[in-house]
């Protein structure tokens, strides 16, 4: 099929990935044809400051976004025009932009949580136009030379606060990267460089969705399917338990798939799929070779008219790394242990296998079945039968339990109005009873409204800022497509969804619990990519707290806790085969380190990169970076690395926990730096006011069970 009449599909499906993460400005301004301009600016808030969201329509919101746009922009040449005669530029400029961006902001974080929340009552080319209008009016501030250069002024440097310097750094940040140090046929370059850059990364975009929606294969034989969970049944068939049943490259069908079908040759047939995808193997129209290396030369060139060597030095301007350097001696100290670790794990896995009649090699379409049929066997564990033990209202109330503990806050709800009855609302006090913040938990998946991507791993959307010149207090929404009710029996979280929750609450409190007084740095707002998902991972790490997981657990019919051999054993699945998972992670950050660093072909980088970081050896067919969305399309390039990044601070973060012993005293040094400065202080000294030094790998290759490996990688 020609990509000319696949187009039109696939409008609606690129736009739905295209705004599921807040994005950094990227450095350009979307020109669109302007949407109504009319719209009362306050029409979306009740009289409590929070969203009607039963008396919100589309057409409102569409037109409340409008307005606020349209005055936004009005606000901001105001400020420009005033700017170069102005004699405090912080009294003058910045805080008036924190106040002129407010209504806007939170409009558009109230049709990011509907999109999210309920795609019936704000469809995709709805919020698409949304994003766009109420990005190119945010764009404004940062694409402002008389406001770059009022960020720069030097007279008012000994007036500020450290904070208030912060925010200067951002905007003369964003200005840099966004050319206005430049001018003339320099400057017009950069703009047609971007300007390409944005066509060719839509291209890829569209070829991969196509790829990935044109394959599937149909299951008729009952017996394939037997031991598939019901949740895997349900997204392949109509009728779960009838089929037939289809098999397709979405993350949701395909991951689970290969976990649990007996048949290799039907693994190997949507393994194979999968990695060929826009290889031009199969649809020529559909490959991408062409446009992923159009796409490197131009953020290389993009790179350099700003004044870089590589995308990649460009890109550590906005990470705590701060060079490529440090990047590449941590990956390398982590190989190190995570490699040697691999080929024990793999050689194990190969005897488990034949023990069990496999008279084959192990192939990398063999590794998730047998993974899972080796992690039940060794430590009873099964994602399914487990969910048992973790109703949700139990797992929240023991999460709302554990942020008292630790934080000294309390969880209330509160009756309000939202999007879906399904929704609860939360105020968040501190210890006496004084209301900092509010949050809206949307939990369960609702067909036909909800979108589903990846592993369902839920939404953070950040409503509102706290923000002192208007006095806004935080407002988010945690959207999460978790199993609903069913009848008498609560809906059931699987231990990985029970992570899913912990992480994005964790990442929440960030927002919810910051005392920046900016709300432009504000929370999670400027925040260094590679810190961004810290306190996430934190709060994850209690998941292994015996005594946690027991207050959370207790099984919807006699609540009875997870069983202490289950319990004792959740180390040991954290561990299970972490070299391999370790390696691939490793893996993908170095390629994307290298094909935004060298030129050379990408093939021949992946043929360099592969032996160094897998046992098994490489597939000539396997084409995966030519469906690497997410760093050559999406905005994680030269940025891949920071999931591993995080992790990293983060296992170090929670050792302070096992070191001190004192959780309340740790619980409150973590809430005074990681919760309360936000994006008000560099990440780096954020972490040193709270471990007194300089992260570690040393934590996380213990939590992996892989530091025991660094004394046989010195023999």
């Amino acid at each position: 099929m020609a990509l000319s009449f696949l187009r039109s599909k696939l409008i609606a499906r690129q736009a739905k990935k295209q705004f599921y993460q807040n994005k950094r400005n990227a450095g350009y301004v979307v020109l669109i044809p302007e949407i109504g301009e009319d719209g009362d600016k306050s029409s979306l808030l009740g009289d409590n400051g929070l969203p009607e969201f039963s008396d919100i329509t589309i057409e409102k919101c569409i037109a409340s976004i409008s307005q606020q746009s349209l005055e936004y922009e009005t606000g901001v040449a105001q400020l420009e025009h005033a700017a170069p005669a102005c004699r405090d530029a912080f009294a003058d400029v910045f805080r008036p932009l924190e106040r002129l961006g407010a209504p806007l902001e939170l409009t558009w974080g109230v049709a990011k949580t509907l999109y999210l929340g309920n795609s019936s009552l704000m469809p995709t080319a709805s919020y698409r136009s949304v994003h766009e209008r109420a990005h190119k009016a945010r764009s404004a501030k940062f694409n402002s030379v008389p406001i770059f250069q009022a960020a720069q002024r030097k007279e008012q440097a000994q007036k500020l606060t450290d904070e208030e310097q912060r925010l200067l750094d951002k905007y003369i940040l964003e200005g840099k990267l966004n050319g206005l140090d430049e001018t003339g046929l320099k400057l017009e370059k950069l703009h047609s460089v971007v300007a390409e850059l944005q066509k060719e990364k839509y291209m890829f975009r569209e070829k991969v969705n196509a790829a990935t929606g044109l394959f599937s294969s149909t299951i008729t034989d009952s017996l394939t399917v037997q031991d598939f969970p019901e949740t895997l049944l349900a997204a392949m068939a109509p009728e779960p338990a009838r089929g037939p049943w289809k098999v397709t490259l979405q993350p949701h069908v395909l991951e689970p798939f290969l976990q649990h079908c007996p048949a290799r040759e039907l693994r190997w047939n949507a393994w194979n799929a999968h990695v060929q995808r826009c290889s031009g193997y199969g649809n020529k129209d559909l490959e991408t070779s062409t446009h992923l290396e159009k796409i490197r030369a131009l953020r290389t060139e993009q790179a350099k008219l700003l004044g870089f060597e590589t995308f990649v030095d460009m890109s550590m301007e906005t990470k705590m790394a701060g060079s490529a350097e440090n990047v590449y001696n941590t990956l390398n100290t982590l190989l190190e242990h995570a490699r040697p670790a691999q080929d024990a794990e793999l050689d194990e896995l190969q005897k488990f296998a034949q023990e069990r009649g496999f008279d084959y090699k192990l192939e990398h379409w063999d590794i998730p079945y047998w993974q899972r049929k080796q992690k039940r066997t060794l430590y009873n564990f099964e994602e399914d039968k487990i969910r048992e033990y973790f109703p949700l209202p139990r797992v929240v109330r023991g999460l709302f339990n554990l942020c008292r503990s630790l934080f000294d806050i309390q969880i209330e709800e509160r009756s309000v109005q939202a999007w879906h009855r399904d929704v609860k609302y939360y105020d968040v006090l501190d210890g006496c009873g004084r209301l900092l913040a509010g949050f809206y938990l949307d939990p369960y998946a609702r067909q036909h409204e909800k979108i589903r991507v990846f592993d369902d791993a839920g939404w953070h959307v950040a409503l509102r800022n706290r923000c002192a010149s208007t006095q806004a207090s935080p407002l988010s929404a945690l959207i999460f497509n978790f199993q609903p009710p069913a009848g008498e029996r609560p809906s059931l979280l699987t231990f990985n969804e029970v992570g899913v929750l912990f992480q994005k609450f964790g990442h929440a409190l960030r927002h919810l619990l910051t005392e920046a007084e900016h709300s432009e740095v504000a929370g999670l707002s400027n925040v260094e990519w590679d810190a961004a998902e810290v306190c996430g991972h934190v709060l994850t790490h209690w998941l292994f707290d015996p005594h946690t997981i027991r207050a959370l657990s207790g099984h919807h019919r006699t609540e009875e806790p997870l069983p202490d051999a289950l319990v004792d054993n959740l180390h040991r699945v954290r561990q299970h085969m972490a070299g391999l998972r370790l390696c691939r992670e490793l893996y993908l950050s170095r390629l994307d380190l290298e094909l935004h660093s060298t030129k050379a072909f990408w093939r021949d980088v992946v043929k360099e990169l592969w032996p160094k970081h897998f046992a098994l050896p490489f597939d000539k067919y396997d084409s995966h970076p030519l469906s690497f969305t997410k760093v050559v399309s999406e905005e994680w390039a030269a940025a891949y690395y920071c999931r591993v990044w995080a992790r990293l601070l983060a296992a170090d973060v929670h050792g302070a926990w096992r070191e001190e012993g004192d959780a309340r005293a740790v619980g409150a040094r973590y809430r005074a730096t990681f919760l309360a400065l936000g994006g008000a202080c560099a990440p780096g000294e954020v972490f040193r006011r709270f471990r007194g030094r300089d992260p570690a790998p040393a934590a996380l290759l213990a939590d992996l069970g892989l530091a025991r490996n660094q004394k046989k990688t010195q023999d």
